[in-house]
Parts: C-alpha cells; sequence; structure tokens
C-alpha cells in the first residue's frame, strides 16, 4: 500500500525540482511510513510513499524495465503477480526484486494498455513511457485505490490524494457548485467530479493517458459487458464457494501480520470462515460497537468469532466525537458525509495496533443485493399506478410522525419508504431511497446565488447513465451495476480507504475479486433475490459453514446514531459550525432555513440528520480547505 503523486511538465525541457516532488509526496506520509522513492526525469517525476507489505526488503519504488525507459510507482497489491511473473518470465524479462508491483511494468512493456485487464488485484500507478514520452495512470476495476488529477496550463498533476495537488499553486482552489449540489443530494460527489472545479478522480476500470498537452481516458472493463448464463442452483452455489474462498486465500498474501473486519454480517463472517480454513494460526477480528442496543452488533460478530476460534478484538464507539469530527474532516480531501466513517476509522485503529493488513466484506451488497433499497424498488413497482397516487398522500401522513430513536423501526421505516418514494424522479428506481435532499428542501435551503448557478444541472444524471449503460434485461442486476459504479465506487470505497490509510492499514475486499465480480454479474436476479430473501445464492454457498443465526439475521447496515447525537452531546458542535453568521459568511445556505433544520432536528420533530451532518462537514471542510 502507497501514496503516489506524479508531474508531467507541458514543456519536458522543464525541470521538475526536487524538493517540489517530495513536498507534495510528503502530505501522504500516512499512506506509507515506510519508505519514500522517486524518479525524476526530463520534464518528469514520479514519486511514492511505502506501506510495506510484500518483499520488505526488496519492493522499493520506482521500478523500471530492463532498458530503463519506462519507469513506474503504483499503490495496491497485485495478488496473481506469481503467475503474471512466470509467464513473463518465459517472455524473457529480468526482475529485481518479488515484489508484486514489479510485475506491472514488465507487463506494460510486454501487452501496452492491454496489460491492464490481466490483472487481479486493487491498484492506482502511474508510469513514464520515455519511448513515446507518454504517461499512464490506472485504477483497479472496483475503485478500491483512488487516483486524482489535474491538468493545468504547467502541465499533468496526479496523486493518490487531493491534498498532494494542493501544495501546487498552479492548483484552483475553486469550488464547484455540481459537485456541491451532488454532495448535498447523495453525501458524496461522484467521479469524475471532485468539489474543486480544476481537480478530476480517474474512474474505476479506466486509464489515463497524457502526452503533448492532452488528456483521454479509457475505461477497459465494465461489468455491464459481462452476460448472464443459465446457471442451475446447484452449480452456481458451488462456483460462488470456490471462486470466494480462491479470492480470500489470494487475498492473505502478505509478509506482515493481517487480519479482518468482523461485523457478524454475512460478507464479514464469510471472509473469516474461508480465512480461518487456510490458516494454521488463530485469524485476528476486529469489531466495533455501540451502547445503543439498536446499533450494536457485538453479539453477531462474537459467535462468529468463538465459531472461528479467533482472536477477537472489539471496542464502542461514544457521542464524544467532536475531536474525532475536526481531525477526520480536514484530513478528508473533500466533504464526505457518510457517518459510518467514524467507525471504520476507529475499527481500523484498532486493527493497526495489531495487524498491518484487513480485510473487509465490501461489496457483497452491490454484488448479490443486500440493501433494503432493491426491497424499497420492488415494493414501489407492485403498488405501480395506485403508488403514484396515493404516495404523496401518504408521505405527508408520514412526515407528521415524529421519528423515533432506533436505528429502524417501522415508523421509522414508513417515513423513510414514503419519502425516497416521493423525493426524487420515478425513473431512479432504488437509487430514489439514496437521495438524501429533493428538490423542494434545496429550493428551501440554497441561497439565491447557489439556486441560479444550478439552474442548469441535473443531479441525477450520472444514476440515469449508470442504469442506461446496462443494456440487458435484467432489473436487479441493472440496480446491482449502478450501485458498484457509483454507490461503491464513490461512497463505500473512499470511506473505507481514507479512513484505513489515516491509520496507515491497508484493507482489501476479496468479494472485489475481478472473477468474483464477473461470476455475480452472470448470475440472473432471481440467484440473488429470491421470495424476498436477499443475498440467497450467498447465504446458500455458505450454508453449514457459518452458524444459522448468521445466514438467518436481517442486514443492519454499518451505522452510527448520528440523529440521536445531533439532539445531545454534538448539538453544540452543530450550533457552532451552522451558527447564522457563519452560514451568511459562506453564501452559500439561507440562515434562516438551517437554524429550522437544526430547532426542529432538536425537537425531536423531525430527523434532519442527513442534510444537518453534511451541512456540517462542508463547512469545516471549508473553513480548513478554501482560500
Amino acid at each position: 500500500m502507497c501514496g503516489i503523486v506524479g508531474l508531467v511538465e507541458s514543456d519536458l525541457t522543464r525541470p521538475v525540482p526536487e524538493a517540489e516532488l517530495q513536498q507534495m509526496v510528503r502530505t501522504l506520509v500516512h499512506r506509507g511510513p515506510d519508505d519514500e522513492g522517486h524518479v525524476i526525469l526530463p520534464g518528469v517525476g514520479l514519486a511514492m510513499r511505502r506501506l510495506a507489505i510484500v518483499d520488505l526488503a526488496g519492493g522499493q519504488q520506482p521500478f523500471t524495465n530492463e532498458a530503463g525507459n519506462i519507469q513506474l510507482v503504483a499503490n495496491g497489491e497485485i495478488y496473481n503477480f506469481p503467475e503474471l511473473r512466470r509467464e513473463l518470465e518465459g517472455f524473457g524479462h529480468a526482475f529485481r526484486s518479488h515484489s508484486d508491483i514489479e510485475v506491472l511494468v514488465h507487463a506494460y512493456e510486454q501487452w501496452g494498455p492491454d496489460f491492464l485487464v490481466r490483472l487481479r488485484g486493487m491498484f492506482a500507478l502511474a508510469l513514464w513511457d520515455g519511448r513515446t514520452r507518454t504517461l499512464l495512470a490506472a485504477r483497479d476495476r472496483a475503485g478500491e485505490k483512488p487516483l486524482y488529477w489535474t491538468n493545468t496550463p504547467q502541465g499533468l498533476r496526479l496523486a493518490s490524494e487531493v491534498k498532494a495537488l494542493l501544495v501546487r499553486p498552479e492548483v484552483s482552489r475553486e469550488l464547484d457548485p455540481e459537485a456541491l449540489d451532488e454532495f448535498l443530494t447523495y453525501e458524496y460527489i461522484l467521479a469524475p467530479r471532485t468539489i474543486l472545479k480544476a481537480v478530476r478522480k480517474l474512474p474505476p476500470a479506466s486509464y489515463l493517458t497524457y502526452r503533448d498537452g492532452r488528456v483521454e481516458v479509457t475505461r477497459y472493463w465494465d461489468a455491464a459487458s459481462v452476460a448472464l448464463k443459465p446457471w442451475t442452483d446447484a452449480e452456481a452455489i458451488e462456483a460462488l464457494r470456490d471462486r470466494l474462498r480462491h479470492a480470500v486465500i489470494s487475498q492473505m498474501m502478505a509478509d506482515v501480520p493481517l487480519g479482518a473486519f468482523l461485523s457478524g454480517g454475512i460478507d464479514s463472517s464469510t471472509l473469516v470462515a474461508f480465512m480461518a480454513e487456510a490458516s494454521r494460526l488463530p485469524i485476528n477480528t476486529f469489531s466495533m460497537g455501540f451502547d445503543d442496543g439498536s446499533y450494536n452488533e457485538l453479539a453477531f460478530a462474537r459467535e462468529v468469532a468463538a465459531a472461528f476460534r479467533t482472536n477477537h478484538r472489539e471496542r464502542t464507539v461514544t457521542p464524544d466525537l467532536e475531536s474525532l469530527f475536526d481531525k477526520l474532516v480536514v484530513h478528508l480531501d473533500e466533504p464526505f458525509a457518510d457517518v459510518s466513517m467514524f467507525p471504520t476509522y476507529m475499527v481500523s485503529s484498532l486493527a493497526r495496533e495489531h495487524v498491518t493488513v484487513a480485510l473487509s466484506g465490501d461489496g457483497g451488497d452491490e454484488l448479490f443485493g443486500g440493501y433494503d433499497a432493491y426491497e424499497a424498488q420492488a415494493l414501489a413497482a407492485k403498488l405501480g399506478g395506485l403508488g403514484e397516487v396515493v404516495m404523496p398522500a401518504l408521505a405527508a401522513v408520514a412526515a407528521t410522525l415524529p421519528p423515533t430513536e432506533k436505528k429502524k423501526g417501522l415508523v421509522n421505516k414508513v417515513k423513510r419508504f414514503t419519502a425516497g418514494a416521493t423525493t426524487a424522479p420515478s425513473d431512479l428506481g432504488h437509487y430514489r431511497w439514496m437521495v438524501y435532499l429533493g428538490a423542494a428542501a434545496k429550493s428551501r435551503l440554497y441561497a439565491g446565488g447557489l439556486r441560479d448557478r444550478l439552474r442548469a444541472h441535473d443531479v441525477y444524471a450520472p444514476v440515469r447513465e449508470a442504469l442506461g449503460r446496462f443494456s440487458q434485461d435484467d432489473v436487479l442486476n441493472r440496480q446491482l451495476y449502478a450501485d458498484l459504479s457509483l454507490y461503491l465506487a464513490d461512497d463505500i470505497l473512499v470511506k473505507v480507504d481514507r479512513m484505513a490509510m489515516a491509520t496507515s492499514l491497508e484493507t482489501r475486499a476479496p468479494f472485489l475479486d475481478a472473477d468474483v465480480m464477473e461470476l455475480a454479474f452472470s448470475m440472473p436476479a432471481n440467484l440473488k433475490i429470491r421470495n424476498g430473501e436477499r443475498k440467497w445464492v450467498l447465504k446458500q454457498a455458505m450454508r453449514g459453514i457459518l452458524p444459522d443465526a448468521i445466514l438467518t439475521r436481517k442486514k443492519e447496515g454499518f451505522s452510527i446514531p448520528m440523529k440521536n447525537w445531533l439532539r445531545r452531546e454534538l448539538q453544540p458542535l452543530m450550533r457552532s459550525l451552522l451558527a447564522p453568521d457563519r452560514v451568511r459568511a459562506r453564501g452559500l445556505f439561507d440562515p434562516a432555513e438551517v437554524t429550522r433544520l437544526m430547532d426542529t432536528h432538536v425537537a425531536g420533530r423531525e430527523n434532519h440528520a442527513h442534510t444537518l451532518f453534511p451541512l456540517m462537514v462542508l463547512e469545516r471542510w471549508a473553513a480548513e480547505h478554501v482560500r
């Protein structure tokens, strides 16, 4: 695991000062506390910070080919590197180390950009080809590892995190109002946008080339291109069990201690089961709990830990988060409001005390149908035209019901279902329940200048585009594809990468193995949700391996009682960040409306946590980063 940066001058005769390159890469020391390396060529500089995982002594970067005309830095792990290395040695390539990353430079030399489809791993890489004077940068298929770039008049600048770009005076800090609109709509910003107009995210499964001042972005893999297959139940179950087992074993590759995050849900429990099966020593597992019983899942995690005799450690998340809020929001490169970043950081911190690598269950929901939104859309589809007629009235009645402090509960479910069905356009399908701020609420909240700048902006266009890219006649797989492309890539994986890397912990997601993803998208909907049972094929694959209680429990989700804490323990922080004078000075929102949202939330009449917490994050982030 590493942090990488790159500079390519528009005029290749212009030298790259070593001090400027080092200034960029040293903002990423948390991503790689063990080592630093760089290469400077005419008009080009590549640098990296290393967290040593494989070949601790010989894996220093950058790597080069035998002729010295290709240079590479990379972040991540290539799990199939032994097979690739043997194949490349057969072509005559010579290796100087046992590092998995070294295969990348030789694979590019052998196959060009097509080498990317051969990789099984998580990565972000930057490679300079001196033969063609071209920079190539790429990300893994799911987007586990990040990469940001900006094309300035002086040249291309890229980095694992935006903070490394912001040390460059030529990188503008001007806000992108359309990205701001996305953030408040979804609680995260969708690639390729970032909160800054000048900076872009490279999308997952894509590579960028820069030559003669021009940037081109190309997609090299797409789950939408995977054809459905006529699986029998037995064949699908066996294939999934085998591929997941192989993915877990391959991702246990490390020369340092490793473990797993364990929530007690089926995804993380599956990983722990296969890890325990493959290891001669007890597996290290880590969990976070809550004093609030409706949020606490520690009992399930303990059951799995006991079943597989793991070295299990756990902690409790408390509402005393003010100092952690400040630390994490400042650390983030752009506003991000998924409240589960707090327990993710805390479980990462706990794990880092004992291991350097942790496996996580991310991706299971997006591949096999684990979210409530799929059930909500199925219900809305059954209601059909009747729902469109009566839903606004039901939503109005539900809005008068005060929310409960429980995580879910009947009242909260009714309020969320009716609000989702009426807040966003129906053509978004299940994504209506992943929208947190609708047009009417924005009209009240946004100041006039911001409303005017967004008049022509369609904040739902990325969702429609993702849904439209999936052309096969399978409604559920179309929904899963959108979630893989958007929610997983730009929320879940961003959260896990940033929070784990803030503690210098590497995380890996076996469900996002390329072969597992392709297997999942070859399976039709009835293997994933059957008779209302979500993740059917995964549960069948793990029957007899996992405890029955884990297979039959309902999904809870990794969340925290933020709505309750904003009414009590975190209310002073909220009132301070969103004080009328402060909101007015920022000039983006109506101070009176922000105050109304706080007052009604604190009084318990409504739950505005999904608006107030993002506004708090935005204000604290802007105070730190906007000049």
